[in-house]
Formats: structure tokens, C-alpha cells, sequence
């Protein structure tokens, strides 16, 4: 039946072209490549609009953003960890559970935040879109924010916001899919049971393998007829010299990784662990109990558990070992 279809997207046909193909891009292209999804999701939106910073932020722990991507001005920002305040964006998205604009308050979550970009120059306009993955229990759990800001006033109409939060839930969709498509494997015979945690050593795999990665191409470099008398070949031995560096210290650094409190976490089920967590934000057994949707018993059972997992006496002290951990 027709009244079973969706509402349109409300945004001008010029838009709707660019927004189609970026949908075939994006489903074709980008499923795995969240780095390149960013950057392609960035480009779409400056073919409809200025968009002259832009991020990606996703909140880790109680009180803590990752931005695995940011750009301004044509510039590439490091990547970056904050701890959010009360009174910016994050604290606004959490709250509110929508899309932020800058005219809802002149931009003052904006100003109240951590910089980003050019701290030189003030966003004059601002949309942050939040993202969302489902949970069984209860609303749907915020994990993240893609934003675009403009230094020039009023840059940002209802078109182009329409269009940025179709955007975002591309992403959102492209993001919360690989983490069914995990929870699907888990679930075959022989399956994964254990808490699907990212460990310091997969991390610093990881980092070790880009690394060599990159010392290879200025090996191949190197080995370039134009390069062998060029004031380039100097750089680029020193590029190579610097990469067999970090590869060395990256594994001297595993050796003073303390590996306890992630130990501990990962010992715990999944629900165990739901529990630990909102514990380290220093919720009572009733809380936690409203929190995660399961009766007062279950609530103590967990607590039992993993006190006994920790080893430890009391709970302030295992609240403490899963900061550690969040915050690793």
C-alpha cells in the first residue's frame, strides 16, 4: 500500500542525484573502509554544502569521545581522545537524542567544547548528527556523532541538513551491519562465545603491520631511478629509519602494558561485563537494575560474580580496575 512507504526525503533534485549515487558508493565501496567512508561522506556533503571542518566522534567509556577523523580546511586533523564536559555537544546529543544545529543556541555547546580544527578560527554555523546502534532492552544506545561546521554565518539550510542526516544514517546503518554481521558468526556452531573485546595486542599489531607497510613503499621509493641522486633520498632513508624505530619500540611498549584490568574484563560474560560498566559510572544495585532492564537478584548475582572473577572485596575497587580498563 502506498501509505506503508516512506516519506520522501525533502531536499532539491540537484541534492537527491547526489545523494542517490552516493548511496550505490557507499553500500559497493565502503563496508569495512571506515576511514574511507568518512572521507567520501565529507565529500558528498561539500558538493551540497560548504563544509569547511568536519568529524567523526565516538563515545568510549562514561565520559570519553575518540575522533578517529577529522578535517579542516583542506588539512587532515590527528586523531584525538577528550574527555566531554556538561555543556557541549556531546552532552547536548545525549540529552536531546537529536540532531544538533547552531541556531538552537547561538552555538554555545559548540563554544563549550573541546576545539577542533583550526583553533584559530570560531564555527559560525554548526550540524551534528548523532548515531545510534539498537539495543534489546530499552532505547536505542548513542554511540556516535558525525559533524560539519562552516565559518561563515547561516551557511547551513534545511536542505542541507536533511541531507547530511541522510548521510549519517548511511553510516550508521554501514557501521551497526558489521557488528550484526559479528553477532551472526558468533552464533554458528563452533562459534566465538567469549566477549568480542579488541586487545592492546591486536592493536598494537595492527599498528605494526601499517607501519612496516609504510616502510616498504619508501623502500620501493628508494629503489626509483629519479630518486637515487635526489635530495629526496635522504628523507626518505630517514622515513625508513624512523618506521624500524617505532616498529621496535611499539614491542618494547607491549612489554609495559599493564594487561590486568583488560584480563579481568574479559573474563566476565557479556552481561557481567553490562553490569561492571555502569558500575564505573557509580550506579547503586536499583539503577542498574532500571539500567539494564533485569530484576534486583540478577543485579546481586552479577555483582557476586564478578567479584569473585576480580578478586577483589568490594565494589569500588572493581570500578576502579574497569576506568582502567575503558580507559586503556
Amino acid at each position: 500500500m502506498d501509505s506503508d512507504r516512506p516519506a520522501p526525503l525533502r531536499v532539491d533534485a540537484e541534492t537527491a542525484i547526489i545523494l542517490r549515487e552516493a548511496y550505490h558508493k557507499i553500500e559497493s565501496l565502503y563496508r569495512g573502509d571506515h576511514y574511507g567512508l568518512y572521507d567520501y561522506v565529507r565529500a558528498v556533503a561539500g558538493k551540497i554544502t560548504t563544509v569547511d571542518s568536519f568529524f567523526v566522534g565516538f563515545l568510549h567509556g562514561s565520559n570519553r569521545v575518540r575522533y578517529p577523523y577529522g578535517y579542516d580546511s583542506g588539512r587532515y586533523d590527528d586523531p584525538a581522545t577528550h574527555i566531554f564536559g556538561p555543556n557541549g555537544q556531546t552532552a547536548w546529543l545525549l540529552k536531546q537524542r537529536q540532531t544538533y544545529r547552531f541556531a538552537y543556541d547561538n552555538g554555545a555547546a559548540v563554544q563549550a567544547g573541546v576545539p577542533t580544527g583550526d583553533v584559530t578560527k570560531e564555527s559560525a554555523d554548526a550540524v551534528t548528527v548523532p548515531i545510534f546502534r539498537p539495543t534489546q532492552n530499552g532505547p536505542d544506545q548513542l554511540f556516535g556523532m558525525l559533524s560539519m561546521h562552516s565559518y561563515t554565518p547561516n551557511t547551513y539550510d534545511d536542505n542541507a541538513v536533511r541531507a547530511f542526516e541522510w548521510l549519517c544514517g548511511l553510516v550508521e546503518r554501514v557501521l551497526t551491519r558489521e557488528d550484526e554481521d559479528k553477532d551472526a558468526l558468533r552464533r554458528l556452531p563452533a562459534g566465538d562465545d567469549s566477549p568480542n573485546l579488541l586487545t592492546s595486542d591486536h592493536v598494537m599489531e595492527y599498528i605494526g603491520h601499517r607501519v612496516a607497510g609504510l616502510r616498504e613503499i619508501a623502500t620501493e621509493a628508494m629503489n626509483e631511478p629519479d630518486v637515487a641522486h635526489s635530495p629526496v633520498q635522504e628523507h626518505l632513508k630517514r622515513l625508513i629509519r624512523s618506521t624500524e624505530e617505532m616498529q621496535s619500540e611499539l614491542m618494547e611498549m607491549m612489554l609495559a602494558t599493564d594487561e590486568g584490568p583488560e584480563r579481568r574484563f574479559a573474563s566476565l560474560t557479556k552481561a557481567q561485563q553490562g553490569v561492571a560498566v555502569l558500575l564505573a559510572d557509580g550506579l547503586e544495585n536499583d539503577q542498574l537494575a532500571a539500567e539494564l532492564g533485569i530484576s534486583l537478584n540478577t543485579v546481586k548475582t552479577h555483582l557476586s560474580a564478578i567479584l569473585k572473577k576480580y578478586g577483589m572485596v568490594n565494589r569500588a575497587q572493581i570500578a576502579d580496575d574497569v576506568r582502567k580498563y575503558l580507559i586503556r
